[in-house]
């Protein structure tokens, strides 16, 4: 006779049902996040020797350089900025000599939980690369010093003179120097793959400009500060990607005498799916566009922003060949491209933070002060994962709405700055 279960048990054979398939899922993250750990530090280790590789005695005197100038940066206790709310670290890592003061420069900035994709940028981009860093709070800080201290001492000669790194703080946040006897985030550090692959596991996918805390992100102070001393510079979000070569190419272009006074050659921006690869040539990025993958920057968060580009007359230009400014552009409200320009090109406004206004404020002036926009015919940034309304934090509609009105301020003074001009934005 086959014995009927009492019900008491039902709930008890779910509950060790669901309790085995959390220990399933629990094994199966822990035996993924092992794999991803280890393939980030063999395509880290691939792509950025150190450790080892430099040799004891090239490695002990790397860090003591490295340590040497962090020290003395931190001593001096940075400088305040314009606007007394923020202490900027300039030049923690990289030595500004060793840099041309004609340099071709990629430059931006990043919270901590957005510096794992600096990898991907030195990655693409061949050549100098500038990365302001914000740490919102003290910990954020020390963690960022220990970060720039690895890098120095563990990295190649090559990657220290390419990365130029600065930190930006609230102005009551000091910077220490770090000790490396210290236990901590020292004790998972041994090569230069290791600050990477550190770096990379700090990434979020959280919402934008979310700082946890009632610090504003000073977004165009770090654009500021990154692009100091370049002789051009192509500012860009830090989780955009260049195509193949760019740094190459614009070289040959500039060495033309495309890059004059009053001229800003646009990169197009696109935008892919998460988890797709991102394209490097823009065959690839055609390809992907027909697939559904890919989309022009911004094509659902505020298609305006982005439409002066002209997309569909960019897509008909033939792939390959040198790099050449392909047509020029109008610039209009609210166009904000991102584009390559040298000279004294205007300074971003630092009183605009957080969400708004902070980039179409600088394109703006550059179209009242006489600036000519060119889109360039094979070249191409791609923003990692789609724009998507939800990505932001909830106050960022009060936001947009505050730096709106500093926008309209920032037109009339437009006015009076550039009176001569007949454009208006």
């Amino acid at each position: 006779m086959q014995m009927s279960c009492p019900l008491p048990c039902i709930p008890r054979l779910a509950l060790a049902a669901l309790l085995a398939v959390a220990l399933l899922q629990f094994v199966y993250l822990s035996l993924l996040a092992g794999l991803h750990g280890r393939e980030q530090r063999r395509r880290y280790g691939q792509l950025f020797p150190g450790g080892a590789a430099l040799g004891a005695s090239l490695q002990r005197r790397a860090a003591e350089s490295a340590k040497e100038q962090l020290r003395a940066v931190l001593a001096a206790g940075g400088a305040l900025d314009a606007s007394g709310d923020y202490r900027v670290y300039r030049h923690v890592l990289g030595d500004p000599s060793r840099r041309p003061r004609d340099a071709l420069l990629l430059a931006t900035h990043a919270s901590l939980s957005n510096l794992g994709h600096v990898g991907t940028l030195l990655e693409r981009w061949a050549g100098p690369l500038a990365v302001a860093v914000f740490a919102a709070r003290p910990d954020e800080a020390q963690l960022a010093t220990v970060l720039t201290y690895a890098l120095g001492a563990l990295c190649t000669q090559a990657v220290r003179d390419r990365l130029t790194m600065h930190l930006v703080c609230p102005a009551r946040t000091e910077a220490a120097v770090p000790d490396p006897r210290e236990p901590g985030e020292f004790a998972r550090i041994s090569s230069c793959s290791d600050v990477f692959t550190s770096m990379g596991a700090r990434s979020r996918s959280g919402r934008n400009y979310a700082l946890a805390t009632n610090v504003s992100y000073p977004n165009n102070l770090l654009r500021n500060v990154a692009r100091e001393g370049a002789g051009h510079a192509l500012v860009v979000d830090v989780d955009m990607v260049p195509s193949d070569g760019l740094w190459t190419g614009l070289l040959e272009l500039l060495a033309l005498g495309e890059g004059r006074a009053g001229r800003a050659l646009v990169v197009p921006a696109f935008e892919i799916r998460q988890g797709v690869r991102v394209p490097r040539t823009k065959i690839e990025l055609m390809r992907f566009l027909k697939m559904g993958h890919v989309r022009p920057f911004y094509a659902q968060l505020c298609p305006r922003c982005q439409a002066p580009t002209n997309y569909s007359r960019w897509l008909t230009l033939p792939p390959g060949g040198p790099l050449r400014p392909a047509y020029r552009v109008t610039w209009q409200d609210p166009w904000e491209p991102f584009y390559v320009a040298g000279g004294a090109v205007p300074s971003y406004d630092e009183r605009f933070r957080q969400y708004g206004f902070n980039r179409i404020s600088q394109a703006c002036e550059l179209h009242v002060a006489g600036y000519e926009f060119e889109v360039l015919n094979d070249a191409f940034l791609v923003h990692k994962g789609f724009k998507m309304p939800g990505d932001f934090h909830p106050q960022k509609e009060a936001e947009n709405q505050q730096n709106k009105i500093l926008f309209r301020q920032f037109k009339q003074e437009l006015k009076m700055k550039y009176p001569d001009s007949p454009r208006r934005c």
